[in-house]
């Protein structure tokens, strides 16, 4: 096999390779290194790369295999993580200023788990600052592009990990999903992310945004390969309070069974008429998903329409609790135990001077409007209007979901309104904020979703939504499995083929 060709193989083909003793842990992690160092100067995926240890721990892989120890079937494939996960003895920065150069002392629990499984990790992907986003724009080390075009977003705030996926830099990432972090830029680039049961993946190390809605979860190229992943990174940890004791697992296992049958037979599967067309939707997302609900249809799934009337306030609900939490968590860059730390160039040096100056050179536009926000949503006199109202409209929401599951195996809809936009379009916040309409449902509601590739409008990736129950991770690697297969039929291969190539861009 080719270089070429092994980097733009699945991961479960590397892996198999692996097996095969047909290359080497080390040799795979070099490809993918050397082209990072090809492309990455245009994609601006990474925020920090660890070469040294990459193939250090892919020598580790190697040398797991060959000593006959039980290893995982991921052994020896490398991946991408997002940089407000925090990897001992490499920066983790949350793309912010404020944290620029922090080295942490401990790995986060998934991280843990991703070496335990002897995947080596190439490096820390881009993201916008503290995962407040929609777009990488808002990184205080600068945009992440889209390899479908360089000139539009790679969505967000994830933009680096599935940049790097969509790129070919790295055949899996892990990234984090607070109102459709994942599954938006899987959308937008042609790649799949999963956004597990909320408490299912540890959020232990994971640098706080939100943190009754913040998940980390699996990126990749194909519903396999994210399976694969969840499997590694999905477990029980005492570390983390929310962590639920009995996480799903087996998903490779489900994604492999519905491949084999694909077939849906008896699967109810409900379209979110509230998420289904309207203001600002592009026609060719809804052509899109219009002919993968025909697919779903001729693999023996029934479809019907189902209402979740309260979601028509899930957006301005999410944009009360979300910065709320923001301004909790955000807190504690005070300038006075670790990360960035500015005195006032006059006047007294106070604790109050010295907060007021860090904060205002380490926090970019988006999270000091964010802040703002969360701390006026918080104060006396506007909690109970305001962060009590959205709550209730929370509750709601999660029983609109409750009734359709009566209903409904699984719901779907486009997973973003619109395809990937270019630089600088959506300046407004506000623009920005109602194209997370399709995702943050999930979030308020702690279910599972995944976005898989459905096809194209205007030349640009369009993705398509799996939403399940709590706990019920399985369907969406089920549903997405089979329905992958069959858009694949009618693409003569994966999606990604039709991109365009990052070397003549670059040139």
């Amino acid at each position: 096999m080719t270089a070429d060709a092994l980097l733009r193989s699945t991961a479960a083909e590397q892996a198999a390779a692996l097996a095969a003793g047909e290359v080497t842990s080390r040799e795979l992690t070099q490809a993918h290194l050397d082209r990072i160092t090809a492309v990455d100067g245009a994609v601006h995926a990474f925020l920090d790369i660890d070469a040294a240890r990459a193939l250090a721990d892919a020598d580790a892989a190697d040398d797991a295999r060959r000593s006959g120890e039980q290893v995982g079937e991921l052994t020896g494939v490398p991946v991408a993580v997002k940089d407000l996960i925090v990897t001992r003895g490499q920066v983790t920065t949350a793309a912010s200023k404020i944290l620029a150069g922090w080295v942490p002392p401990y790995d986060a629990t998934l991280v843990t788990n991703l070496r335990a499984a002897h995947l080596p990790i190439l490096g820390k992907t881009n993201l916008d600052e503290f995962a407040m986003g929609g777009s990488t724009e808002h990184s205080a080390f600068g945009r992440t592009a889209n390899p479908w075009d360089l000139g539009r977003i790679p969505g967000g705030s994830s933009g680096g990990s599935a940049a790097a996926v969509g790129a070919f830099e790295a055949p899996l990432a892990v990234g984090t999903d607070t109102g459709g972090s994942i599954r938006q830029p899987a959308a937008v680039t042609g790649t799949v992310g999963v956004k597990p049961t909320y408490g299912t993946v540890s959020r232990f190390g994971v640098i706080a945004m939100a943190s009754s809605l913040d998940t980390p979860g699996p990126m990749a190229r194909t519903v396999l390969d994210t399976a694969l992943l969840h499997d590694v990174v999905g477990a029980h940890d005492p570390l983390d309070s929310t962590s639920l004791a009995d996480a799903p697992r087996g998903m490779a296992a489900i994604v492999r069974a519905a491949q084999a049958g694909r077939d849906l037979t008896g699967l109810r599967v409900g379209v979110i008429s509230e998420l289904d067309g309207g203001e600002g939707y592009d026609p060719g997302v809804l052509d899109s998903f219009h002919a993968a609900l025909g697919l779903l249809e001729a693999a023996g799934a029934s479809v019907e329409t189902i209402s979740l009337p309260h979601l028509e306030y899930a957006l301005d609900a999410y944009y009360l609790i979300m910065p709320a939490e923001v301004s909790s968590n955000l807190a504690r860059y005070d300038g006075m135990r670790y990360g960035l730390r500015v005195e006032p160039a006059s006047g007294p040096v106070t604790a109050e001077t010295v907060m007021a100056a860090t904060r205002g050179a380490g926090f970019g536009d988006e999270a000091k409007r964010r802040i703002i926000l969360g701390t006026h949503v918080l104060s006396a006199g506007y909690y109970d209007a305001y962060y009590g109202s959205a709550q209730k409209v929370r509750t709601l929401v999660q029983r609109d979901f409750a009734a359709a599951w009566e209903r409904a195996d699984v719901l779907v809809s486009p997973t973003a309104p619109i395809t990937a936009y270019r630089f600088g379009e959506k300046d407004d916040p506000l623009a920005m904020y109602k194209l997370d309409v399709t995702t943050i449902p999930a979030n308020l509601a702690g279910i599972p979703g995944m976005s898989l590739p459905s096809g194209l409008s205007g030349g640009l990736p369009v993705g398509f939504q799996i939403l399940a129950p709590q706990r019920a991770d399985d369907r969406l690697y089920r549903v997405g499995a089979v329905l992958e297969a069959a858009l694949e039929e009618t693409w003569g291969g994966h999606l990604l083929a039709q991109a365009p190539e990052l070397e003549e861009e670059q040139r």
